[in-house]
């Protein structure tokens, strides 16, 4: 009896040192070289918390701001339980997007992969990505833009801000994202709110609530409601899509009549699980994205009255020059508008939707002396060189004319990424800029408005508006 307790003893402090040895070999992993400084935080946890703590300002995250002071602008930390080198240098930005394909390649934690499926086109690499991408170009590049979508946009922007004006406030974020949603959903899915039966925004606002929220799938939490809408939007897509498969008959009419084509095909390179998450993420990307940062634009005009003139000045200029004031806006007045592209640069600038950027090394990465082992993952943080006072001055001041005289961007640079860069920057970039520039024109051209409540921001780390922003809408005289 007496050598029980000497056996327990002996379990623990087995397990005790076993327990110290993985923390150590944790927190020191074993490198070819030399690792940027920065913590792995606590075993699996990391810094996971930290990196998801609320932000109630524009400015850069506390979590990356507090380490680039501390460590310089390459620096290791842990979330989610990866080990992830965080880019806040423009130079170690622009390598990783100009070597995609060579020495890295497009990853995301596995959380995201669960949300927006394991075949994401985020997920894909080489031809299969190219060959969506030209796809998406189908529907989202200048061509079918300037021909069928500025005209739609337009027509959608005077209805919808029509039906406002009528009101005594309107929550400014979720009439965009109705808005935006039901122009784009058309295009990709034939999809009429007035015409369905199921509520398909429903199932994406459940999703976006807990896109970037800590990944606990337990019933109550972000998470889980975030699971549960991509579930239920996913059995609408797939249920269309079976519809349409068993009718060879039916004439193209929308994007997921292209992809019903592409599996047709003898050896089609498309299959079902691709065509399906490609729908769900395009979906996503098309609405939210933009509705928060058109939100967070009308925000940031209203709050500064010097822009909102020169914006209005060239706005009402464009009415005045045209036969019919009441005509819908054109290909050509849209591409004159100098001042708004400055503004629509400016509010991505300092709005930053996407917090992160995330490659994977390929390979051991040398850069300034330290080594990105091979396997680790690298988040670009497009904030970080955004709001730099060395590359922007006075970074947090709404100042589109600090884009003036600027080469057009058509892609990313060292010190603009809102759209990514490399052979990932956005394809839906234009398209973005279309919605925005239309909206604008069609808001400040023919109504005022006020504040009513909210425009309170918060980012944890994605941007998103607590207590929404409700305005109410004037029609000019």
């Amino acid at each position: 009896m007496e050598t029980l307790p000497i056996a327990v003893w002996s379990v623990a402090s087995a397990i005790v040192v076993a327990s110290v040895l993985w923390a150590y070999r944790w927190s020191h992993p074993k490198v070819n070289g030399r690792l940027p400084p920065g913590s792995l935080g606590l075993p699996l946890l990391g810094e996971t918390m930290q990196f998801f703590a609320p932000n109630p300002t524009c400015d850069v995250s506390p979590f990356v701001k507090d380490r680039v002071n501390r460590y310089g602008t390459v620096f290791k930390t842990s979330v989610v339980r990866r080990a992830v080198v965080v880019s806040a240098d423009p130079d170690l930005n622009h390598y990783v997007f100009q070597q995609e394909g060579k020495l890295f390649e497009s990853w995301y934690p596995a959380t995201f992969t669960e949300i927006f499926g394991r075949d994401n086109v985020g997920s894909l690499h080489g031809f299969m990505y190219k060959y969506l991408k030209t796809l998406v170009l189908r529907l989202y590049g200048q061509e079918n833009l300037r021909a069928v979508l500025l005209a739609e946009t337009d027509a959608a922007c005077r209805t919808t801000l029509a039906s406002w004006a009528g009101q005594t406030s309107v929550e400014l974020k979720d009439g965009l994202s109705a808005m935006i949603f039901d122009i784009t959903a058309k295009k990709l899915i034939g999809y009429e709110p007035s015409k369905s039966s199921e509520n398909l925004r429903k199932n994406f606002v459940a999703f976006i609530r807990g896109l970037i929220s800590f990944p606990v799938d337990i019933p109550g939490t972000a998470y889980h409601e975030c699971m549960k809408g991509r579930k239920n939007a996913m059995k609408v897509l797939k249920g269309m899509m079976k519809e349409r498969m068993a009718d060879p008959g039916r004439q193209r009419q929308d994007f997921l009549d292209i992809m019903i084509e592409e599996l047709r095909k003898e050896n089609p390179v498309l299959t079902e699980a691709v065509a399906l998450d490609l729908m769900f993420v395009l979906l996503f990307a098309s609405f939210e994205t933009t509705a928060l940062a058109l939100t967070l634009g009308i925000k940031l005009l209203t709050d500064n009255p010097r822009v909102l003139e020169a914006l209005t000045e060239e706005h009402e200029a464009i009415v005045r020059n045209r036969k019919d004031p009441d005509a819908g806006l054109t290909w050509a007045e849209y591409k004159s508008m100098t001042f708004t592209s400055q503004v629509t640069l400016e509010i991505a600038r300092i709005a930053n939707i996407v917090p992160g950027i995330f490659r994977k090394a390929l390979q051991d990465i040398e850069f300034k002396g330290y080594t990105i082992p091979a396997g680790w993952a690298v988040m670009v943080c497009p904030p970080a060189v955004h709001l730099n006072p060395e590359i922007y001055q006075d970074p947090l001041a709404f100042n589109p004319w600090r884009w003036q005289d600027k080469m057009e961007i058509t892609g990313g640079t060292k010190h603009f990424m809102a759209f990514g860069g490399g052979l990932r920057f956005c394809v839906g970039t234009d398209l973005t800029k279309v919605l925005m520039a239309t909206f604008m024109h069609c808001l400040v051209t023919k109504y005022r408005w006020r504040t009513v409540k909210g425009g309170n921001i918060v980012r944890t780390p994605g941007l998103s508006f607590p207590d929404g922003f409700h305005l109410q809408l004037f029609p000019k005289n």
